[in-house]
């Protein structure tokens, strides 16, 4: 090969290897963005031709030490400065687990490249069972990939009790880099008194948000136990310094209720808070009182859609469902699911969300005006669609045209967003049941690449009674031969979920040609073999 042919090869190979790198996907944060799409559009490998062929399959198992309620997420690239592999590159999956354990995982080969353990979690907390033995971090971190930091919310028994802190951790050495700050709040309520966050009584379920600058995380409760002392709170922090941003949210400001039962908890079955580019808030809230009588907005704001202002001071719009008052008796939660922002849409309604709960029930939300509450009803909401109870959280994506993926019940149900001639979801297919033995409904994701097909992934919850095993589910995004039924693309066992009295909520992690799994002890890596 004359000098020539080389220089010409050698740009070849650098084109080539830029190319590669283009689309290696991170992703830093519950449901891939702070829209929660679940939508990752960049996958080139994993075409449903693949999945669907017998080279696509488990390639490894990673033991953990504990169950994982938290999402996985994939950091490429990323050069380790602390343990055995300390200044070598590699791609990342970072795992964190109820045992207040976070795994640095290589993304390709499963080997643990660091596991620090930051404390004692917190033994069944209030004796609820709706988790596991322990609780350490039960909510996605959320990392910053420009600063290197990786910002967490872990929970620890000490010898004055649990207590919450926020860590920044530095991603290549998962070391603390500043001291953690330890969670705490409080606000005034109608009658002019004081109420403070107590960390035996809060439960951090939903993921992390980082937003224009801030980490946001929102507070429930423990099997709504000690109702009386627990509130549905939205906490912020300034990234970098993790101060405490001046205000908070506190759902339930009221000073009495009729059994004393206060809540309007924001749980969402671990869904993360949204955010939308001017960085208000988006969350769905819980219930309140059994009564049905306390919904008076902006003190009590429980069975609601609500969009709150980045500093937390102002809630800027509301969807409350005109049978609040049934929901609350019922204890059928809205909160039950979270709530994902759509793309901007082309239309007279460009700004659009879509939320569901235990009553299954998805309503089409507009962002500018979420609706109010209309005592009798109709609600004024831009659409409306039965999708099975929701103990779960929504997809988005899109191929030209918006599509929202629902996933109540026991099937992913695929939603064209119609805009004219008027805006509307309207139903294209319905996959098989996935099966699970706990509350209706799962997680999903989203991948597809700009010529490819589109793929949902789900994974069930288990099986009911033992091995209570966890499967995940590949599904085409698109009906074949003009019927309606989404074609199972790959279906295999995925890990267990011994936990059976605690739902698993766990999302599929679709990247660079490899779909992660975290369940009970266990993180699983599929891909071609």
């Amino acid at each position: 090969m004359n000098r020539k042919q080389s220089i010409v090869m050698l740009a070849l190979a650098v084109a080539f290897a830029t190319g590669c790198r283009k689309h290696h996907r991170a992703v830093t944060t519950y449901h891939y963005d702070n829209l929660r799409t679940g939508w990752n559009s960049e996958e080139e490998t994993l075409t449903p031709s693949a999945v669907s062929s017998p080279r696509f399959g488990l390639i490894h198992s990673v033991t953990l030490d504990d169950q994982v309620d938290t999402q996985p997420l994939v950091v490429p690239d990323e050069k380790l400065t602390s343990g055995p592999y300390s200044g070598q590159q590699h791609d990342v999956v970072y795992v964190a687990t109820e045992h207040n354990t976070i795994y640095a995982i290589d993304a390709s080969s499963g080997v643990v490249l660091l596991s620090p353990n930051f404390g004692s979690p917190v033994p069944l907390p209030l004796n609820c069972g709706n988790n596991g033995p322990d609780v350490g971090i039960d909510g996605t971190p959320v990392i910053d990939r420009e600063s290197q930091t990786m910002y967490v919310i872990i929970y620890t028994l000490e010898a004055g009790g649990p207590i919450y802190r926020l860590h920044a951790l530095d991603l290549g050495s998962l070391k603390d880099k500043m001291p953690p700050m330890v969670v705490a709040a409080s606000h005034t309520l109608s009658n002019g008194s004081t109420f403070k966050f107590d960390a035996r009584f809060q439960r951090q379920r939903p993921a992390l948000l980082a937003s224009h600058g801030n980490i946001y995380a929102g507070f429930g409760s423990f099997c709504d136990f000690r109702a009386d002392v627990s509130r549905g709170w939205v906490l912020g922090w300034q990234a970098g310094s993790l101060t405490p941003l001046a205000a908070n949210q506190l759902n339930d400001t009221q000073s009495a209720s009729p059994d004393t039962f206060f809540l309007s908890s924001v749980w969402m079955s671990g869904y993360g808070i949204s955010a939308d580019a001017e960085g208000d808030l988006y969350f769905v809230t819980g219930n309140s009182d059994y009564s049905g009588t306390t919904y008076s907005p902006p003190a009590d704001v429980q069975e609601s859609v609500v969009k709150v202002s980045p500093d937390l001071v102002h809630l800027r719009s509301i969807f409350t469902p005109f049978d609040v008052k049934s929901l609350e008796q019922a204890d059928n939660d809205y909160g039950s699911g979270g709530v994902v922002l759509l793309a901007l849409q082309p239309g007279p309604k460009p700004r659009l969300a879509a939320a569901a709960g235990k009553n299954g029930r998805m309503y089409l939300l507009n962002r500018d005006s979420l609706g109010g509450f209309t005592p009798g009803g109709p609600d004024n909401v831009v659409g409306l669609v039965n999708i099975g109870g929701c103990w779960c959280g929504q997809s988005y994506f899109s191929d030209g045209t918006g599509h929202v993926a629902s996933s109540g019940g026991a099937n992913v149900s695929v939603w064209r967003v119609a805009m004219s001639p008027s805006v509307t979801l309207i139903h294209e297919g319905t996959s098989p049941g996935i099966g699970g033995g706990q509350d209706p409904g799962f997680f999903t994701s989203v991948s597809s690449d700009d010529a490819k097909g589109a793929i949902i992934w789900a994974v069930s919850r288990p099986d009911n009674p033992s091995p209570a095993n966890v499967s995940l589910f590949a599904f085409s995004a698109k009906p074949s031969g003009g019927g309606s039924t989404l074609s199972t693309l790959f279906h295999g066992t995925a890990g267990a979920w011994p936990n059976t009295g605690g739902n698993a909520n766990i999302v599929p992690v679709v990247a660079n040609s490899h779909v992660y799994v975290a369940s009970n002890k266990q993180l699983t890596i599929f891909g071609l073999h």
